[in-house]
């Protein structure tokens, strides 16, 4: 998914999609007679017959209510709560605890458990379907804050003008990735790339028609990596690339599948087709270093030396880190 893709509001949000619910029921004509209420009032319906098949369903996520008995075979109603809590599940489960016991210290106990409501049985189906929808409310506004939220963060990590990731996110995030391939012995290589004279666009063109040309390469670059890639703007007409599981070999020739797409037609702006050459600079990670944050810094130092190498040897070439004596027009050649 790519980050414009993030940022948009599900469908199950915008559409008010039904809610997909869990019945745990021991007795058969209990379960089925209270099935057929909760279908009839619009709610996808999943059963299970005792606590311990409940939760193995909710674990495997997807449910956003649960009503449950209190008194099941395997383990409880009030069991079943917290073993759901402690789970710490991606989105907030509502439970309704369905419950013989009447005294107060029962109702306490469900409620500390973790259930947000109870219904005394037997449920009469006006009360449990109206407490149903305060459940719903809760849960649709629970998910509305989380992709609020969600799409705040986002915001925070985005280039405003590139729509890439920006650059506090390629710090905070190589380091993650440098950590993961010390810790797994994985490779991981970096991809920079400088847009060749684009100072001349802005002048040119003005800088409406030069924040076109960022967006375009963004998007151009993107379409050229894959679903574990990342690209983030770096700094003015620099962008970064991030290839985890990917060694000098590989790294190199996506950059080189980029530039090769960038000199083979122009890109679209409104003030009419630009021409454009892009210089890049390749490296990959030395697993042996120990720190992660000089590990991430000497990876990017790396890959701009060797951006830097491509400007002074003619742009609109692939330079490889440490190679660069060698670098020819299109061609890393390792020396």
């Amino acid at each position: 998914m790519s980050l414009a893709e993030r940022m948009e509001p599900s469908i199950d949000d915008a559409c008010g999609a039904p809610f997909r619910l869990l019945l745990a029921e021991d007795e058969k004509t209990q379960r089925l007679l209270l099935e057929r209420q909760l279908r009839d009032a619009g709610y996808i319906v999943e059963t299970a017959q005792d606590g311990l098949e409940a939760l193995e369903k909710i674990l495997q996520g997807g449910f956003q209510i649960l009503v449950t008995d209190w008194d099941m075979p395997g383990i409880d109603g009030a069991t079943l709560c917290r073993r759901v809590r402690e789970a710490q599940l991606p989105g907030y489960l509502y439970i309704l605890l369905l419950t013989g016991h009447d005294s107060p210290l029962d109702t306490v106990t469900g409620l500390e458990a973790g259930a947000d409501d109870y219904v005394k049985k037997p449920a009469r189906a006006a009360e449990l379907l109206a407490r149903l929808k305060t459940a719903s409310r809760i849960v649709r506004l629970e998910r509305s804050l989380r992709a609020s939220n969600e799409r705040v963060r986002l915001l925070s990590i985005t280039d405003a003008v590139a729509g890439t990731y920006n650059r506090r996110y390629l710090n905070e995030e190589l380091l993650r990735e440098v950590e993961r391939s010390c810790r797994y012995d994985r490779s991981l290589s970096v991809v920079m790339a400088d847009l060749d004279h684009f100072k001349r666009i802005n002048d040119q063109h003005g800088h409406h028609t030069g924040d076109e040309v960022l967006r375009g390469f963004a998007e151009l670059a993107s379409s050229s990596l894959r679903g574990s890639d990342w690209i983030a703007r770096y700094g003015g007409e620099e962008f970064v690339m991030v290839l985890p599981e990917t060694d000098i070999g590989g790294a190199t020739r996506t950059a080189e599948k980029i530039r090769e797409a960038c000199t083979a037609a122009p890109f679209s702006t409104s003030a009419g087709p630009i021409s454009l050459t892009v210089s890049f600079g390749v490296a990959d990670l030395e697993r042996r270093t120990d720190a992660a944050a000089a590990g991430s810094q000497t990876l990017l130092r790396s890959a701009d030396a060797a951006l830097y190498r491509s400007k002074l040897d003619g742009r609109n070439r692939v330079t490889v880190a440490n190679r660069a004596a060698r670098s020819v027009p299109g061609v890393a050649v390792p020396a």
